[in-house]
């Protein structure tokens, strides 16, 4: 029988040879100082070059993006020289890799932030959740977040500014193509969902302002580097760091609706089922409705990812409920997933000890099939 999984498909001037594609995964081992790939970002990439498409980890646009210890960004001329390095190896593995770019917005720290300020957010709202940093003895621990400042028009319109230079370096790095971060609790999604956006401007109270800040910054990304390279992740009905919407379905559907009016390489969905690396117990069962609802609306070659293994994959391509599915954590503990899962071949485990920060064990050790 042939697999639905690993037939070709187009995305934007990509020819890709199958659909299993990597989902962005922060590991939070970017070389120090200055948040620069390092040859060990180098190789892990390398590794995992089988996948149809990498999306990269998360990748700050700037200085005030970064909420993280140890994240990369792409937004001076050592990090665009360090992804360049990346691009070079996973293109001559003869893979393909977009870079998911990045504002935290409210989930970040002071520490972070230039000039210690607050982080910054659509509402200066208390933060439910708790961010990664550096100690005074260079460790990293997890630390509450303050209650963020509100930005200013002014203030919105040089992070829309920010995405669009973050896009040209990351062309100029040599990488594909990128993918626009508006889910998981981050700045676009803050913007987006009503629970997090109290504002009484254009970018706050109806869906329409509320989306308005993404719809800019798609804009602003396909005018300077083309629709054909940028995709767009979201996290409908997401529950991560506090997001919660009045309206869900149609909130949604109105974004897929308007995305849809560029020729984007894709549109990428967290399906429900995890509460960032937490699996999501009490998932909202209106998901199944939602995802025919944006199906329909957006028309473009879509993306899910949320807990998918290699059967359930395979199905949902089948089913036409995607065409293409990112794997997560299974690419962290299994380099050449894509060939694992052709053969139904056993999967390694990954340790949840090491995914954030250390060496490369955890990181470049774990092995191939023979």
């Amino acid at each position: 029988m042939t697999s639905h999984l690993f037939r070709p498909i187009t995305i934007g001037p990509l020819h890709l040879n199958h659909r299993v594609a990597m989902a962005p995964l922060t590991r939070s081992r970017a070389g120090q100082p200055g948040n620069v790939p390092s040859a060990m970002n180098v190789e892990y990439y390398r590794q995992r070059a089988s996948a149809a498409l990498i999306i990269s980890e998360a990748t700050q646009i700037s200085q005030q993006g970064q909420g993280y210890a140890w994240t990369p960004g792409i937004h001076t001329a050592e990090q665009i020289e360090g992804w360049r390095a990346v691009a070079d190896a996973v293109h001559a593995e003869g893979g393909r890799i977009f870079l998911q770019l990045w504002h935290v917005g409210r989930v970040s720290h002071p520490s972070f932030q230039p000039g210690g300020a607050l982080p910054v957010a659509p509402s200066a709202l208390p933060v439910p959740g708790k961010t990664f940093i550096v100690d005074a003895d260079g460790n990293g621990v997890w630390s509450e977040i303050p209650t963020p400042q509100a930005l200013t028009v002014e203030g919105i319109a040089a992070i829309v500014h920010d995405y669009r230079q973050a896009a040209r370096n990351a062309i100029e790095a040599g990488i594909d193509g990128v993918e626009i971060h508006a889910g998981n609790g981050y700045l676009l999604d803050q913007f987006i969902n009503s629970e997090s956006n109290h504002r009484a401007d254009a970018y706050g109270g109806s869906i329409e302002n509320r989306a308005r800040l993404l719809l800019e910054v798609v804009d602003a990304v396909t005018a300077e580097i083309g629709a054909g390279r940028v995709g767009v992740r979201l996290t409908p009905m997401g529950r991560f760091m506090g997001m919660g919407d009045a309206t869900p379905e149609a909130t949604s559907g109105y974004i897929a609706h308007s995305l849809d009016a560029w020729p984007l390489a894709y549109l990428h969905l967290v399906e429900p089922a995890m509460v960032g690396t937490v699996k999501d117990e009490v998932a909202d069962p209106r998901w199944d409705s939602m995802i025919r609802t944006m199906r329909a609306e957006y028309r473009g070659v879509l993306m899910l990812a949320g807990g998918y293994d290699g059967v359930t994959a395979e199905q949902a391509i089948a089913d036409g409920r995607a065409d293409m599915i990112a794997f997560g954590r299974p690419f962290i503990a299994n380099p050449d997933l894509p060939h694992r899962l052709r053969t139904s071949a056993a999967l390694n485990t990954a340790d949840p000890a090491t995914f954030f920060g250390g060496t490369a064990m955890g990181y470049t050790d774990y092995p191939a099939l023979a």
